[in-house]
C-alpha cells in the first residue's frame, strides 16, 4: 500500500488568488449589469469629496509652497487609512513591485501636479480637466491590460474628451493670470496627473481584489508620503502658517486621499476601471460650482459648453452596451 501523502497548506499567495477569483467574478458579473444604488453612492461620495478638493488646495496653496500641499496629503490620508480594518493585511512580496508604482502612478505623481498646476489655473480648471481620465483609463486598459469596453462607452468617452478640450483651450490660450505660458503648463500637468490616474485604475483593480482595498492603499500611501517628502520638505521652508491651510490640509489629506481613494478603490473592485474613472465627470461640477460661488472664478461659454458635453459623456460611460470593443460577433 502507497503510504498516504501529506496535506500541503495553502499559501498566503493562494489563498489570495482564490479570494481574488471570487471578486473577479462578481465584479465580472457587476460589469455587465447596471450600476447599483450602493455603486451611485460611492460614485457621488468620491466625486464631492474630490471636486470641493480643488477648492481648498487652492486655499491652501495661498499660504503654503506646492510641494508641502502634495506631501501632506498622502500623509494625512495614511493617517486615516492606517486605521481602516484590513489595512495591514499581509499581501506577497511579489505584489510589492506593482503596488510600489502605484504609489507613484495613483498618488505621487498626480497630487504633486495638481498642486502645481493651480498655481498658475483655476481650481474650477483643474476639477473640469480631471475628467479626461476616462480616456486615459480606456486607451491605458485595452492597450495595456486587454480591457473591453462596450462601443457605448467608447462614444462616451470620445464626447468626454471633447469637453476636456473645450474646457482647456480658454486656459492654455491665456491662463489664469492672462500668460499663455503658464497656462499652458498648467494645462499639461493636469493631463500629465490624469494620464497616471488611467494607468493607474487598471493596474489597482486585480491588487484590491486579491487583498481588498485598504491593504493596498494603506501601502500605497507609503510609497508615495516617502516619494513626496523631499519637494514637501523643501517646501515647508517656503511657507507660511495659517489656520485656513491647516483646514484645508486636512479636508483634502483626510477627505480627498482617505475616504474618497477609498470608495473610489472599492468602486473599481465592483464595476471594473472604465466605469469607476466616470467618477470623475462628477468633479467638474463640484469643483466649477465652488470655484466660481466660493472664490469668484470665472467661467466662459466655451467651459460652460464644455462642462455640459462632459457630463453628457460620463452618463454614456455608466450605460451597458449589448457589445464590446475587440469582441467578435456571435
Amino acid at each position: 500500500m502507497a503510504p498516504r501523502g501529506r496535506i500541503r497548506p495553502v499559501t498566503r499567495r493562494e489563498q489570495a488568488a482564490t479570494e481574488g477569483r471570487d471578486r473577479l467574478t462578481e465584479v465580472r458579473a457587476a460589469e455587465g449589469a447596471p450600476m447599483a444604488p450602493f455603486d451611485w453612492l460611492l460614485m457621488l461620495s468620491a466625486a464631492g469629496i474630490w471636486g470641493s478638493s480643488f477648492l481648498f488646495m487652492d486655499v491652501a496653496l495661498r499660504f503654503e509652497h506646492p510641494g508641502l500641499v502634495a506631501w501632506l496629503r498622502p500623509g494625512l490620508g495614511l493617517c486615516f487609512l492606517a486605521l481602516v480594518p484590513g489595512a495591514w493585511r499581509p499581501v506577497e512580496r511579489s505584489d510589492l513591485p506593482a503596488i510600489g508604482l502605484l504609489g507613484l502612478l495613483w498618488m505621487a505623481i498626480p497630487l504633486s501636479m495638481f498642486p502645481l498646476a493651480q498655481t498658475w489655473i483655476d481650481s474650477s480648471i483643474a476639477g473640469m480637466m480631471n475628467s479626461g481620465m476616462p480616456v486615459m483609463t480606456l486607451v491605458a486598459g485595452a492597450t495595456f491590460f486587454g480591457v473591453r469596453t462596450h462601443r457605448l462607452q467608447v462614444v462616451g468617452v470620445v464626447i468626454g474628451i471633447l469637453g476636456m478640450v473645450m474646457v482647456g483651450i480658454p486656459t492654455a490660450a491665456g491662463g489664469a493670470d492672462g500668460a499663455v505660458a503658464t497656462g499652458a503648463l498648467g494645462v499639461f500637468l493636469v493631463v500629465v496627473a490624469i494620464s497616471c490616474y488611467g494607468l493607474a485604475a487598471n493596474i489597482a483593480g486585480p491588487l484590491q481584489r486579491r487583498y481588498g482595498s485598504p491593504a493596498v492603499l494603506v501601502r500605497v500611501l507609503v510609497v508615495a508620503t516617502v516619494a513626496t517628502m523631499p519637494w514637501g520638505l523643501v517646501g515647508l521652508t517656503d511657507s507660511d502658517f495659517a489656520w485656513s491651510a491647516v483646514g484645508s490640509n486636512l479636508a483634502v489629506g483626510l477627505g480627498g486621499t482617505g475616504v474618497a481613494y477609498v470608495a473610489a478603490a472599492t468602486l473599481i473592485g465592483r464595476v471594473g476601471p472604465v466605469r469607476m474613472s466616470a467618477v470623475t465627470y462628477a468633479v467638474p461640477v463640484v469643483a466649477a460650482v465652488l470655484g466660481v460661488v466660493v472664490l469668484d472664478e470665472s467661467l466662459g461659454i466655451w467651459e460652460l459648453g464644455g462642462l455640459l458635453i462632459l457630463m453628457a459623456g460620463a452618463w454614456m460611460t455608466t450605460r451597458v452596451g449589448p457589445r464590446s470593443v475587440g469582441t467578435p460577433s456571435d
